[in-house]
């Protein structure tokens, strides 16, 4: 069934003195909860129509008219069929179709022994010539209608529903008869009192008015705060994000954490794996009366907040977790009372924490929102430490490729030099050989040991780099086993001896201790080291300049030091000297022949066997002294 004729209409019809108002939604929100509340706070059985349009007011209110059902047998519900009250015990719901005039009106009316009043409204539907059309907003619906304390405007319009509802639900007939007789036709049996119903309704309308105050004003709270703490959140990424280093970093989070909480002190710190101990470097401090931790090692491992912090990757204060008597000192020690600890995260790796301390004799607990805001600033700091660490390893990535490049391009100029000047001089030796027949014998053997020089050179040149590719690669199997140091110096002097130089070489001396303990190492790449070391003595010494093999017993190690009087090192290039293809003199105008690799070979023998290697020398024209160590027994 679907009644096209409006109830207001058909009320202002009956009773033409009665003039319509206008209400907003919000108004008829307000009016109606107050004529419920009247309804629930009073005595009276009511009989109560109840019609609210086709919204979801309905799911809204549905509990209160159950709790109004449980008060009197007479309350009727028009809902649309979109309400969602199925089987309901405690009222009498009656359906209407979307097509149905109610879908446009909102009506409420309350008759008791000692009150009664109705609310009568139809929605305004605004005409394009209409000035004052407000907002496409739910509060600013507007409605027509009366609202009245009249228990004769009460009685009709409760007629004209209850009608209505018959014809909805005939099965209520003898219930809705029942109704009439007793709420609309019988005289009341306590004299109505308008002054008094509409005192009491004026307390509830009051009432619901100020909790409906109390609730914006805390919605406005929380809407205020979630602004701050995203103005907050953003302060603090752009701070961060315009620097990408890890110190500058946590010092402005930490400085901005510790001012929009009003903590006592706020300390942040990166976490790296199986670290016990932190240095705090990032410190906010509320007041000076506080002790400063700055340069403190900071103790994780036997934090239990931090344990637990690092085991959940989850916020944990003091509250949450079992202090042992020691921690419980260290408390008492610093003044902490209370303790939270945010984990810094990324992709759920661990990098680092934010500490807040209370320092309260009273501290209120961790609220919600702080923690949020804590852990929303940490993500932020956990990107951007990312961040800054994927920097700084590109930054060393590009310094490896510059290295590298210097690399390749040392090695195209090393390996062409010394491999074109040796095939250049033995192709002109074997070419006089095979040309001229009558070349004297004496000439002919110049010609051969010229060849066999400048070959061996280019042998040696090529073995060194199938040698530091090795090395480098991992791929040397060590075989270490007692050897006597002296021993290996001979070798390497004798190996020394069988080379050709083209001037004479400097006297070299070997000082060594007596009863020296036996080393532990591979012999062969100790007396190759050993040989290399001297060599690069030679190359830049003369003559009359001197060379000293010294050793000494130092703990675990023994120390042994390759002295010449020769041209020696600028300070600054000690270090490069180790490089691979590094030549003092360049690649291409040194004076003195080799590829630059024989250093660096030493320097990754002597670390295979787990010894250092290193360089010392006074200046140019000063000599210079190399030292490395090797295992003793």
């Amino acid at each position: 069934m679907s009644n096209q004729q409006s109830v207001l209409s058909e009320l202002l019809r009956q009773m033409p003195q009665l003039r319509s108002h206008l209400y907003f939604k919000s108004s008829l929100t307000a009016l109606s909860h107050a004529m419920e509340d009247r309804v629930l706070a009073g005595t009276d059985r009511p009989l109560l129509i109840a019609s609210f349009q086709q919204e979801k007011f309905y799911r809204q209110e549905a509990h209160r008219y159950r709790r109004l059902g449980e008060i009197s047998d007479q309350v009727y519900v028009l809902a649309a069929p979109d309400a969602e009250f199925s089987r309901v015990e405690e009222y009498e719901l009656v359906p209407f179709t979307n097509t149905d005039a109610l879908a446009s009106e909102w009506h409420l009316i309350a008759i008791g022994a000692q009150s009664a009043a109705c609310l009568i409204c139809r929605e305004k539907i605004a005409t394009p010539s209409d000035t004052t059309v407000l907002p496409e907003i739910d509060a600013s619906r507007r409605f027509e209608g009366i609202w009245t304390f009249d228990r004769q405007v009460t009685i009709a319009a409760a007629h004209i529903l209850l009608d209505r509802i018959q014809g909805y639900r005939p099965d209520l007939a003898a219930k809705i008869v029942q109704a009439k007789q007793e709420y609309l036709i019988a005289v009341p049996t306590i004299p109505h009192d308008h002054s008094a119903s509409a005192d009491a309704f004026v307390q509830r309308l009051v009432t619901y008015l100020q909790a409906r105050q109390y609730k914006l004003l805390k919605a406005y709270r929380a809407i205020e705060e979630k602004e701050e703490r995203e103005r907050l959140v953003n302060s603090i990424t752009g701070a961060i994000r315009r620097s990408l280093n890890s110190a500058d970093i946590l010092y402005v989070a930490g400085q901005e954490i510790g001012k929009a909480t009003g903590v006592s002190r706020c300390i942040i710190y990166q976490y790296r794996k199986d670290e016990r101990n932190t240095t705090i470097a990032h410190e906010y401090l509320a007041n000076s009366k506080t002790t400063s931790l700055i340069g403190t090692a900071w103790n994780l491992a036997d934090n239990p907040i931090y344990k637990a912090v690092v085991n959940t990757h989850e916020s944990t204060s003091l509250a949450e977790v079992t202090i042992t008597k020691t921690w419980q000192r260290t408390l008492t020690k610093l003044g902490i009372t209370d303790w939270l600890i945010v984990p810094v995260l990324h992709q759920d790796r661990l990098l680092g924490a934010i500490e807040l301390h209370q320092y309260h004799p009273d501290p209120l607990p961790w609220s919600d929102d702080t923690i949020t805001l804590i852990e929303a600033i940490a993500t932020q700091i956990g990107s951007t430490l990312i961040q800054a660490e994927s920097y700084t390893n590109l930054e060393y990535l590009n310094q490896q490729l510059e290295a590298l490049d210097r690399t390749r391009a040392n090695l195209v100029a090393i390996t062409g030099h010394e491999l074109r000047t040796p095939l250049s001089t033995i192709q002109v030796c074997l070419e006089s050989l095979a040309t001229e027949p009558d070349m004297s014998p004496e000439l002919r053997q110049v010609m051969l040991n010229t060849a066999l020089g400048d070959a061996e050179r280019m042998r040696k040149l090529v073995q060194d780099f199938l040698t530091l590719s090795q090395l480098e690669s991992g791929r040397i199997q060590w075989h270490p086993e007692p050897l006597s140091l002296e021993e290996c110096i001979d070798l390497a002097l004798s190996g020394l001896n069988t080379r050709r130089y083209d001037r004479d070489l400097p006297k070299i001396i070997v000082d060594l201790p007596p009863n020296l303990p036996f080393v532990r190492a591979d012999g062969e790449w100790l007396v190759e080291v050993l040989t290399k070391l001297l060599d690069n003595a030679c190359k830049f010494t003369t003559g009359k300049d001197r060379i000293g093999i010294e050793a000494s017993k130092i703990e675990s190690m023994l120390e042994v030091t390759v002295t010449d009087t020769g041209r020696g090192i600028a300070p600054e290039l000690l270090q490069m000297v180790f490089e691979r293809f590094y030549q003092a003199e360049g690649s291409l105008r040194r004076t003195t022949g080799g590829t630059g690799l024989g250093l660096a070979i030493c320097r990754q023998i002597v670390n295979g066997w787990g010894g250092e290697i290193w360089a010392e020398s006074a200046g140019k024209d000063c000599g210079s002294r190399f030292h490395f160590t090797v295992p003793s027994i």
